[in-house]
């Protein structure tokens, strides 16, 4: 192949005439490009990290002080009061320089003591003011006088265009709740699911572990939360993601879909290379930390610490645990089409390639019509099915030699790359070809995604796009984020009439790479196993996608009910009257008011909710008290929002203890009760608009459809949602065929009929 000859930089022989020298001038321009780039973001990130670790303070805020500084030591004046003495005296380069240059190098070294310490103090004060979280607790309305005050504090002392990670080391750390409040929210969450001898043996042994065990557990929490930047985030990682010994396809990772009310264009290779480059965009800005930090009412900021492993990153299987690794950069990608995989650079002469040039080079892979080698076209199912397996064969077949070369480009790679042979779309009139779309994300075929990599990017045959992401690494909002920049991005790009890219290619752009594998007869055969484990986990995934269309936010908003617990209450009705009865349910919060936050659960299912479905199918009921039941336990259930996301949650605390009683190897009935109980009903909103890219005023057609993940229960059921403007929502339904009581199909109908009641309890008069 030319290209890998091409990559050799120089080669020699000896003969009976000496050695000859053939040096590749092509290749060494090529290295020397490459090290510049990787020199140049290795002094980005050093220039970054000076700037955030002073920040809000500026480089201008230091010329003023010395200017400040100099300004009365001309005058005659020592602001120092007699420390720019001291400094010249007990300062060795400066007590051995000339005497000019020792006295405004005193006075320099001064004003920068001074500006560091305002700086640094600036930043503490903004802690303070973060840690402060009542602002969330206030009713609709009016903003209190005291929020007003804290709010413009909080700006003022915010500073001036933030990078990404300008306010990590101002964010607070997440404190441990008390065992007494967390106790008592526990045994508040789980009163509506037990009966009252069930529920007098839970307080029994809640009483019993606050008052013993719970508080030498709790101790060592409140030390590790000293010392950690956060006492859960490390705990969780490794003992909720990376020590799952199952597979990832459909019982982790989550995947997203597109914006399916457009299609800008049915050609694969230009959709292709719109979204990759679009992507490549996003990738620079987060490495320059050009990207805006999340901000709460365009005051407050959320944690960025998830954005640092987005790109090139990947999860490499352990006996015992997987581990994290993420590379500091890449130049390729890794692409998968046919059976095939491809390695394809994205930078050539030192620059970006256009949309225009990846298209070239995407359109080569599709046009190639060569053979996958033995046991090639389903190599990726290793990455699909259980952990330990993939484990074996990676340590037995992958360690050296053209395996190896060829893992690490997929390794490596900036992201993965899936080209679809089959066309995904969404037809009002036949709902199921959506379903179909969602499946195509959420597992695909069991063998043609890399479910390793922090996310896979499929583009199907007609143009349509999704993403199939890895959850270690960070959680749904962060690729949201991406997602959400990328789409917009490929709009504002645009394709021609004919639905190519834009641009002309002024030159050839760098060949796709096929990698070469050599898979042995043992390795084929766990290849084959790791995909039938993988065929077998598709085969019992049930999942049906909804676009509820007859009204959305805007309707939830005229009945002054927060959209959020208006879905999460009809959801509430909808599993009730499948199942008559209640049951534990997750809605995953956020944490990253905090520094290194990630999740919190709330616990839908609570007193006042199960008071209102009660009455909704209650005929004694006027329509009066259903809604002033509704109403209660809306508020009810945004206290417990608010709880969740300000340190206030119920589950990662009783996780850690858990976590601190192993490792002291002491057993509690409690936690062990309490950490065994099944979610049958999780779910999740995906958050949108994270930018100012996504205008669903305007353009409410933009909106992605959202996306989904597996069934955490085996009789449960997985609910995502979004809430795609003032007239839609769309739902993601998971649950698993092999339970006789799920169904994703009678759960969309039930969600249907809860949503449609609600609207009629509220329109009757």
């Amino acid at each position: 192949m030319a290209e890998a000859h091409a990559a050799v930089a120089f080669s020699f022989s000896v003969t009976h005439e000496g050695v000859n020298v053939d040096v590749n001038h092509e290749a060494l321009k090529a290295i020397f490009r490459s090290g510049l780039r990787s020199t140049k973001k290795s002094m980005g990130r050093i220039k970054n990290q000076m700037k955030n670790g002073v920040y809000p303070a500026t480089p201008m805020s230091w010329l003023f002080v010395l200017t400040f500084v100099l300004g009365f030591i001309l005058a005659g004046v020592d602001p120092s009061f007699g420390m720019i003495g001291w400094i010249k005296t007990h300062v060795p380069w400066l007590n051995t320089a000339p005497p000019l240059v020792s006295y405004y190098g005193s006075c320099i070294l001064f004003a920068t003591l001074i500006w560091l310490a305002k700086a640094f103090t600036w930043k503490y004060f903004l802690r303070l003011l973060l840690n402060y979280h009542n602002w969330m607790y206030e009713s609709r309305g009016p903003m209190s006088l005291k929020t007003k005050l804290w709010l413009g504090t909080v700006k003022l002392m915010g500073g001036r265009k933030p990078m990404l990670m300008s306010y990590q080391f101002s964010l607070p750390k997440l404190s441990v709740p008390s065992i007494k409040d967390t106790m008592n929210r526990y045994l508040h969450s789980v009163q509506p699911l037990l009966d009252e001898e069930k529920y007098s043996r839970m307080e029994r042994l809640a009483r019993e572990f606050e008052s013993g065990i719970g508080q030498k557990l709790q101790r060592y929490l409140v030390v590790k939360s000293w010392w950690a930047t956060n006492y859960v985030s490390d705990w969780w990682e490794d003992y909720v993601y990376l020590s799952g010994r199952s597979p990832l396809m459909i019982n982790s990772n989550f995947y997203a879909v597109d914006a399916v009310f457009i299609n800008p264009t049915h050609r694969q290779a230009s959709r292709a290379a719109n979204i990759i480059y679009a992507m490549l965009l996003y990738r620079r800005e987060l490495e320059r930390e050009e990207l805006n930090p999340i901000l709460l009412n365009k005051t407050v900021p959320l944690c960025s610490a998830q954005y640092e492993r987005q790109f090139q990153t990947t999860r490499i299987p352990g006996l015992e645990k997987d581990k994290l690794v993420h590379y500091k950069d890449s130049n390729h990608i890794a692409v998968y089409h046919k059976g095939r995989f491809f390695k394809v650079y994205i930078y050539y002469r030192g620059r970006l390639l256009k949309p225009v040039e990846i298209e070239k080079t995407i359109q080569q892979i599709l046009d190639d019509d060569s053979e996958p080698a033995p046991g090639e076209e389903h190599l990726a199912a290793l990455t699909a099915g259980d952990r330990v397996p993939w484990y074996n064969a990676r340590e037995e077949y992958f360690k050296k030699g053209k395996n190896k070369a060829s893992l690490d480009a997929v390794e490596k790679a900036a992201f993965f790359v899936s080209l679809d042979d089959e066309p995904q779309n969404y037809d009002p009139k036949d709902p199921s070809k959506l379903s179909e779309f969602g499946r195509a994300m959420l597992h695909g075929k069991g063998y043609d995604r890399w479910f390793d990599k922090s996310f896979t990017l499929v583009v199907t045959s007609n143009g349509r796009v999704g993403f199939n992401g890895e959850h270690s690494w960070a959680d749904a909002p962060i690729m949201g984020h991406l997602w959400e920049v990328a789409t917009a991005d490929d709009r504002t790009m645009g394709y021609t009439e004919e639905g190519y890219c834009k641009g002309e290619i002024t030159t050839p752009p760098p060949n796709p790479i096929r990698l070469e594998w050599d898979l042995p007869k043992p390795c084929l055969q766990a290849i084959e196993t790791s995909l039938e484990a993988a065929k077998q986990l598709i085969a019992d995934v049930d999942l049906e996608l909804l676009v509820h269309d007859q009204y959305g936010k805007g309707f939830m908003k005229v009945c002054r009910v927060s959209p959020d617990a208006y879905i999460q209450l009809a959801l509430q009705i909808a599993y009730y009257r499948m199942n008559k009865k209640f049951c534990l349910t997750y809605e995953s919060s956020m944490t990253r008011l905090f520094r290194e936050g990630r999740t919190e659960t709330v616990r839908s299912c609570t007193v006042e909710s199960c008071d209102f479905v009660r009455a909704m199918d209650d005929p004694q009921k006027t329509r009066e008290e259903r809604i002033a039941l509704m109403k209660k336990a809306a508020d009810v259930h945004q206290i417990n929002c608010r709880n969740a996301m300000t340190g206030k949650g119920i589950d990662r605390h009783l996780f850690c203890l858990y976590v601190v009683s192993k490792y002291l190897e002491v057993d509690s009935p409690f936690l062990s009760e309490v950490l065994s109980e099944p979610w049958r009903l999780s779910t999740s909103q995906t958050p949108h608009q994270q930018t100012n890219k996504l205008d669903l005023t305007r353009h409410p057609e933009h909106i992605s459809a959202g996306g989904g993940f597996g069934p955490v229960a085996d009789d449960g059921y997985g609910v995502s949602y979004i809430i795609a403007g003032e007239d839609c929502v769309f739902f993601h339904v998971s649950c698993k065929n092999s339970c006789p009581t799920t169904s994703s199909t009678k759960m969309v109908q039930a969600i249907v009929k809860a949503l449609s009641d609600i609207r009629t309890m509220f329109e009757q008069h």
